[in-house]
């Protein structure tokens, strides 16, 4: 039996649309991340672009559990001694909350070429509102499709 493999006449991309309000970082970036790669179609194929577009909207009411929240972020400017760090929480609150779920998202993709391409279909916003009405994407609901998605508090 030959190992099938998809060709890019056969590639067929949706949309979808996910709403982040209650729902844990970790597991919604996995499911945002397989559905980005493609691996929910059964012609998955890995060295194609077969993952759908993936809007999240309400990402400022992301769910960490445990102490996530205080955990330090980490990065260099470059320079000697130009080590900066803010907290989980801070960046929430801060003026850029979308950033913790691309930066959660980005995590959960392979280092390659073909994984950066597969970052560009995903967008993130921080409110309910989005920008792409036009393409008509459908609604994912991650809250029903396992009960520990969401956070019991």
């Amino acid at each position: 039996m030959k190992t099938y493999t998809a060709t890019p006449a056969e590639i067929d991309k949706k949309w979808i649309l996910i709403d982040a309000e209650g729902i844990v970082l970790g597991r919604l970036a996995s499911i945002v991340a397989g559905r980005l790669r493609g691996k929910h179609k059964p012609t998955f194929t890995p060295h194609m672009d077969m993952g759908d577009n993936v809007i999240v909207i309400n990402a400022d009411k992301i769910q960490l559990t445990g102490n996530k929240r205080d955990k330090p972020n980490y990065w260099h400017t470059g320079y000697p001694g130009g080590i900066k760090s803010r907290t989980t929480g801070q960046i929430l609150e801060g003026e850029h909350p979308e950033r913790v779920v691309m930066q959660a998202v980005k995590r959960m993709l392979p280092g390659n070429r073909l994984s950066r391409k597969q970052l560009t279909n995903l967008r993130v916003f921080a409110g309910p509102e989005h920008t792409h009405e036009a393409q008509q994407p459908e609604v994912l609901d991650v809250k029903s499709m396992n009960s520990k998605n969401t956070r019991s508090a």
